[in-house]
Parts: C-alpha cells; structure tokens; sequence
C-alpha cells in the first residue's frame, strides 16, 4: 500500500518537472530527435498552415506546421486550438511516424495534448 503512495507521488513529481521545464526550439528538437522520441516534450514556436481534418470514422483532428524559423515539425492535434497561427507553445508527444508503400517513409510529429498562443510575446526557449 506504502509503495504504491509513493510510486503515484513520484510519478506526480515526474509530470510537474516534464511541465514546469522551458520550452524547447524547434531547431534543439529536431537536432537530437532520437534523444526525444516517444517521450513527452514542450516546444516553443510559430503556428502556420493550420488544417482541419475527418478521418474515415467522422472524429475531427487538427494539424499544423510548426517552426522555429530554421526547421518544421508537424503537430497533430485532437482539440481544435484557440488560434491558427501565430507564436504558440506545444506540449505533447515527440514521435516518428512510419509509412510503408512503395517505398519506406518516416518523418518526426508531435501529438498535442495542449496548444498555448500568445499573442504580442513569444515565450522564452532554451
């Protein structure tokens, strides 16, 4: 019982550390992706070409670019942001996402669980 109390409030100080840490660039993300993938991450940058989409079971999921000036990611979102483009922080996951066709394809995205905009300041980045 004691065990399983402390297991829940290290698991709890886990989390606040993951979302109390500075927001990450773009650029610091995608030079070292293998360090993040599948884990959870919180980037800082600029939303642009927001896209709204349906897939084949009728549930709504959202996408966007988002960058830092120098490199993009792709955000996947499943809550519709209060904004769609513009200075924003992203918290979610970092993942690689593969597709086999013809040929073998992979590239890096993000699942958000929060968007945060701002609008007249960008939050700080390391």
């Amino acid at each position: 019982m004691m065990s399983g109390a402390l297991l829940s409030l290290g698991a709890a100080l886990v989390a606040i550390t993951v979302a109390q840490a500075a927001p990450l660039s773009v650029g610091a993300l995608l030079s070292n992706p293998d360090s993040f993938r599948d884990q959870p991450v919180t980037v800082s940058g600029t939303m642009s070409h927001f896209r709204k989409h349906v897939t084949h079971t009728g549930t709504l999921y959202y996408t966007f670019d988002f960058g830092d000036g120098t490199q993009t990611v792709r955000v996947v979102s499943f809550e519709k942001p209060r904004c769609r483009a513009g200075p924003a922080t992203v918290e979610g996951t970092f993942e690689q996402v593969k597709w086999r066709a013809r040929v073998n394809y992979s590239y890096e995205e993000i699942t958000a669980w929060n968007v945060i905009c701002f609008r007249g300041h960008e939050p700080k980045t390391k």
